[in-house]
Formats: structure tokens, C-alpha cells, sequence
């Protein structure tokens, strides 16, 4: 037997010479508390034993020192067409029903605002019509936003959920016990629970893919140029540039988790 297993101990010999049922309920009480014990080692000890690897970690030759990745979207070019999210349903595994990225449609008037996202956007969208003169429609793209200062890590039990040395937010499925703490303190709602395994799933920036010099597939598969990734450590790398010297937006900024995904042209209906 793994000795690392808590067992109900034998009945103690401080019970002999007791009533039997005195005897039977007491060395009940001892070996639920030894299991409770057990259970809180075994869970405390594997979430913090830092030294365990992690999924998605760099393979080798990868340094993530040496990275640190941003995410940047521009509104103006995003058409609705679903290719991002399909090609990350392709490129992820995610199941039917869920969605790691999806687009939202808005129709805005001086008076009201429509927002829809069929099937996340990824059989593009019908047409709309709405009860009342629209002035501007546009099409948001929206992913995890990876930020600095997340709340999904803040509130995980356990460690599953952590922050990579190069910028990305990941789920180790392996320490996720699916208590859906993160997908409800993520206020962009960008986790959900995996039917088959109960574990936590987001947006990891296609990981297994950057970290092999590679674009996320739904930055690959944009045939606009809406989405882009790039690297802040980098010089010369232009995502890094419209970042730093352009007016770029962030989404629900007074939260002050520091969202490492940046918009461009956001309009002001966008939540």
C-alpha cells in the first residue's frame, strides 16, 4: 500500500475495556481526522510544490527569460468572418458549445446598443435587425487577456492556475480540481470548465506554438491582419511599437488587472 495513502488506524489500545459502541465511534472520529489530515497534506503539498513541471512548459532551447508576450487587436479590421475562432477550435481541441476566443457584434445608435455572438462568431454572422437606427456596427474580437494582476490565479485553491515567466496565463489540468473559482473571478469571461475532464480551460496563446517561434493559430488564420502577437522584448517587433507609441485601449481598465491584450480604435460601447 502507498504509504503516502491516509488509512483508518486499528482500533487504539486505549479503547479496549470500553463500550462497544463507545470503542467503534471513537476510533471512527480518529480515522476521519487522520484522513481529513491526509487530504489537506496531499492538496496544500501539491499546490505549492513549485518544483513540479508545468504544462506547456518551454521545451528545451526555449528561454522565457528572455520573452514577454503581448496580444494586440485592431477593431477597424476585424469583418466577422469566425476564421480565429474556428481555427482555434481546430487548433485547441475545444469542445462544441465552449469557445477559447470568440467575436462579438455591435450595433450602436445614439439612443441604444445590440451586442450578439452566435455560436461565437464562428460561423460568421446573419443579418440583424434591430429596433431602432443604427449608426455604427463593428466587430470585436475577444480572448483571456493574460493579465499581470489576475484574479483567476488570486482565487485558485490549489495552484493550477499560474503566470509564465514569458507573459502567459495557463491551467495545469493535472492540479485543477474544477472548482470553477477562476471562471467566475474572471471578469472577461474567458474560462469555462471542460465537460470531460472538469478541470478550467482559457486561451493559452496556442503556448505549445510560441514558444516554437510560431504565431497563435488565430492570428495565422486572420485574413485581415486584425489580430497580432508579438513580443515586448523584442526590438523592431511591430506589435511592441503600435503598443508603445500608439493610443491603444485595454478592456474594463479600472479593475486594474493589467490586461496584456491591447485594442485598437475600441469603441466606447465595449465592455
Amino acid at each position: 500500500m502507498d504509504p503516502k495513502t491516509p488509512t483508518c488506524p486499528p482500533p487504539s489500545a486505549a479503547s479496549e475495556g470500553a463500550p462497544d459502541g463507545q470503542a467503534s465511534r471513537r476510533d471512527f472520529l480518529q480515522g476521519a481526522l487522520r484522513l481529513a489530515s491526509g487530504a489537506f497534506v496531499l492538496f496544500s503539498g501539491g499546490a505549492l510544490a513549485a518544483g513540479l513541471p508545468k504544462p506547456g512548459a518551454p521545451g528545451e532551447g526555449y528561454d522565457w527569460s528572455e520573452h514577454r508576450y503581448a496580444y494586440l487587436i485592431d477593431t477597424q479590421k476585424c469583418i466577422g468572418c469566425g476564421s480565429c475562432a474556428r481555427a482555434c477550435t481546430a487548433e485547441n481541441d475545444v469542445p462544441e458549445g465552449f469557445f477559447r476566443t470568440w467575436i462579438e457584434r455591435y450595433a450602436v445608435s445614439t439612443e441604444d446598443s445590440h451586442v450578439d455572438s452566435p455560436n461565437g462568431g464562428k460561423d460568421g454572422f446573419p443579418p440583424l435587425q434591430v429596433g431602432f437606427e443604427v449608426t455604427k456596427s463593428f466587430f470585436v474580437p475577444k480572448i483571456c487577456n493574460h493579465c499581470k494582476e489576475t484574479p483567476c490565479i488570486q482565487v485558485c485553491p490549489v495552484g493550477a492556475s499560474y503566470r509564465t515567466k514569458d507573459g502567459a496565463v495557463l491551467v495545469d489540468g493535472e492540479r485543477c480540481i474544477g472548482c470553477g473559482y477562476c471562471v467566475q473571478a474572471c471578469p472577461y469571461g474567458s474560462r469555462f470548465i471542460l465537460p470531460e475532464t472538469h478541470t478550467a480551460s482559457k486561451c493559452t496563446w496556442c503556448y505549445h506554438r510560441i514558444t516554437k517561434g510560431l504565431k497563435p493559430g488565430c492570428v495565422e488564420a486572420c485574413p485581415t491582419g486584425a489580430r497580432m502577437f508579438g513580443d515586448m522584448k523584442r526590438d523592431g517587433d511591430p506589435v511592441r511599437h503600435t503598443i508603445e507609441h500608439d493610443r491603444v485601449a485595454i478592456l474594463q481598465g479600472h479593475l486594474l488587472t493589467e490586461p496584456q491584450c491591447f485594442y485598437l480604435h475600441l469603441d466606447k460601447e465595449v465592455r
